[in-house]
């Protein structure tokens, strides 16, 4: 009885291991299956089309160097103009904006009651002229005492002591141009009451004109009087005003460590005005020859600079093998770029157009372009825009009907 039992519960345990088998093994059937299509799937796929890029070649370039801020407009001499005696306005002699000389009435106060007090102090004068000569003639035969003598020639210096004050009152009615140059906006009219110390007008001289900046101290050996100092204004899109540095303040800011600097520009033409924004770019050393690209064609990353050169297949499967014969243990230390060959995908032709991946050392930027101090030559073409969808092997098709910018000395553009 008990042999039948266990034999019972052995038949079981079989039964349950062949239908674990079978399960297991119907799952393998289906995996397969399931492999096999997605295989399929994936080589009856065509292979994504090579991507679409601008590329250019690297040249030489003459560049100068120079130092970039910006700067305010000051000009050569300036004055707010005003009176420091209070009065009525008979008379306005500028206009605004109007050109004036040095000495050149600009304004007059009523000056009727000064002028009649003048001739009375010059009428009391002269008299006193002619008393002191002659005493002096009744002094030679001793007619007069020496006391009588001296309080008139004492007399005769205060009444031209007053004369000339009175003068200075009568010239103080007058408001004259210190210097030559522009006057400003005139608001006063004739009839006007002018309390003492009231702006007037303001007069400047603007040919030339100053614009004053500020540098880092490190630049201080590089800067010189006499170093060839370009303007730059967004008033006048396109247009370059040169000038000279002419002056270096002999002390460092103590807080932002920069250096005062002044420049002096020309201005003939009246268009540089005072208090006006600039950017400076400052000539410093000898002109050197660089290796030049777009700005945009590198590309930075963590471990450094790189660039994507064109090239046929051919050329990029020698140089990668070549590389990696040379350069095994500088490369290890780097991440790897991935290898499009490496992918699953149809063979290019030899002369098919790929991309690869190369390490530069970037030097100083001009505008929108950037040194290449070493990793590539002359004439080498490298991409310029696309690079996102790019790694080292893989297709691409040239499109330079647009180009990114590669200019020297770009403006801004306002839209």
């Amino acid at each position: 009885m008990q042999t039948r039992v266990e034999e019972k519960k052995w038949s079981t345990t079989r039964r349950m291991v062949v239908m674990a088998a079978l399960v297991l093994l119907l799952i393998g059937v289906i995996a397969g299956i399931k492999v096999m299509m997605v295989m399929k799937m994936i080589a009856g796929m065509k292979p994504p089309p090579p991507a679409v890029v601008s590329t250019t070649k690297t040249t030489y370039r003459e560049w100068q160097p120079e130092l970039r801020t910006v700067g305010t407009l000051r000009a050569v001499r300036g004055a707010d103009l005003a009176l420091d005696v209070a009065g009525l306005v008979t008379r306005v002699n500028v206009q605004s904006g109007e050109e004036v000389k040095e000495g050149q009435v600009l304004l007059q106060l009523r000056d009727a009651e000064d002028i009649a007090q003048l001739h009375q102090l010059e009428a009391a004068a002269v008299l006193a002229e002619v008393t002191f000569g002659r005493m002096q003639k009744q002094l030679a035969v001793q007619a007069i005492s020496k006391a009588d003598f001296d309080q008139a020639a004492a007399d005769l210096k205060a009444k031209q002591a007053a004369v000339q004050q009175q003068q200075v009152n009568v010239a103080k009615k007058l408001l004259r141009a210190p210097f030559s140059g522009r006057a400003g906006i005139v608001t006063i009219n004739p009839g006007a009451y002018l309390n003492s110390g009231t702006m007037i007008v303001t007069v400047q001289q603007i040919d030339p004109v100053f614009v004053d900046f500020h540098l880092p101290q490190k630049n201080l050996s590089e800067l010189k009087v006499g170093q060839r100092v370009e303007l730059r204004l967004d008033a006048f899109p396109g247009k370059a005003f040169e000038g000279a540095l002419s002056a270096i303040s002999p002390k460092v800011d103590d807080d932002t460590r920069n250096v005062q600097v002044e420049a002096r520009v020309p201005n003939p033409d009246r268009l540089l005005t005072p208090g006006m924004f600039a950017g400076v770019n400052i000539d410093v050393g000898a002109n050197q020859r660089y290796l030049t690209l777009p700005q945009t064609a590198v590309v930075y990353n963590p471990y450094g600079e790189t660039v994507f050169v064109v090239m046929k297949k051919s050329e990029a499967d020698k140089k990668r093998a070549a590389e990696a014969a040379e350069n095994a243990d500088h490369n290890a230390q780097k991440p790897a770029a991935k290898d499009a060959s490496k992918d699953k995908a149809p063979p290019l032709p030899a002369d098919a157009l790929v991309v690869q991946q190369t390490f530069v050392t970037t030097g100083a930027t001009r505008g929108d372009q950037v040194a290449i101090i070493k990793g590539i030559d002359e004439g080498t073409e490298v991409v310029t825009s696309g690079q996102i969808k790019l790694k080292s092997g893989a297709p691409i098709t040239i499109d330079n009907s647009v180009q990114p910018a590669n200019n020297p000395n770009p403006t801004p553009q306002e839209h």
